[in-house]
């Protein structure tokens, strides 16, 4: 038996061939279209939901949070483990840390396994990138305060750009006023954001998808000091040729340990739309 089991959810936009290769419990998040459910990553691909996403003008809504899923999630994971890390996206962001510690509570009179979860500061591939980190360490055999230690070091060297093609999505879900989907229709405004330590905002502000991703590069070698190896996940919503090229330009000019396109999950999709495009690195110790 394992020392250390890794669950996080559909949110952290890992490939699924890593999850499988790490044995990493992924709780499916629920997305609702025209009053049906679909559970993120089994009931419908993010491929499937950004084409639907595209001709709905409605916009889907993500389900009420649940500890149901977790404490599966848990079951499952104890059975090949005597521990358990849970990671979860910012706690301000959604009630998905709620939700899993709620579901850890009522795991310890049910599972012998030891839980912990750990309250995420990046969301993403941000937190795909942690979680990979954890997970190989758990797959190393180690124990589950070294497999947290590593996990909190990564989250401390995380970065997230990213840049949308529309405001429509944030506008119609709520997210902005009217008047800032105007002056991005009048100025074809490619806004730059992070994502970083909880918090996220506007980084830049170019008019062109070519003028962004030099932007997010250009803060990538802001971030990346001594030629150190980086690792990078490129993340996308429906917008593959643009990651592939992105993903060329990273690999040609920076040193990369770890590089991967992962599809942006439909959970935040669900407001920044199809055509988001973006990078989450951290550089080796």
């Amino acid at each position: 038996m394992k020392k250390v089991a890794i669950v996080t959810d559909t949110t952290a936009c890992i490939p699924d061939e890593q999850v499988a290769k790490y044995e990493i419990e992924l709780v499916p998040v629920t997305l609702v279209f025209e009053g049906k459910a679909y559970r993120d990553g089994i009931d419908i691909s993010p491929g499937e939901f950004y084409k639907l996403l595209r001709k709905e003008k409605k916009p889907p809504t993500t389900a009420a949070s649940s500890p149901t899923p977790y404490l599966a999630a848990y079951r499952q994971a104890s059975e090949r483990a005597e521990s358990i890390l849970c990671l979860t996206e910012p706690s301000k962001f959604s009630a998905l840390y709620s939700s899993a510690c709620l579901a850890m509570d009522m795991a310890r009179t049910l599972l012998p396994a030891e839980i912990e979860v750990l309250n995420g500061t990046t969301a993403a591939a941000g937190l795909g990138l942690v979680t990979l980190a954890a997970a190989r360490a758990a797959a190393e055999d180690k124990s589950l305060s070294e497999v947290m230690e590593v996990a909190n070091s990564i989250m401390s060297r995380v970065n997230l750009f990213a840049t949308l093609d529309t405001l429509h999505y944030l506008v119609k879900s709520g997210r902005v006023p009217q008047a800032a989907a105007l002056v991005n229709s009048l100025l074809k405004i490619k806004p730059v954001f992070t994502l970083n330590h909880s918090d996220a905002h506007t980084v830049a502000l170019p008019r062109t998808i070519p003028s962004a991703i030099k932007q997010m590069l250009k803060l990538m070698e802001q971030h990346t000091t001594e030629r150190k190896p980086l690792h990078v996940a490129v993340m996308h919503a429906d917008a593959m040729d643009k990651a592939v090229a992105l993903k060329n330009r990273i690999s040609s000019q920076f040193n990369c340990t770890e590089l991967f396109i992962t599809e942006f999950t439909p959970v935040m999709g669900v407001h920044t739309g199809p055509g988001l495009l973006g990078i989450a690195f951290y550089p080796e110790e």
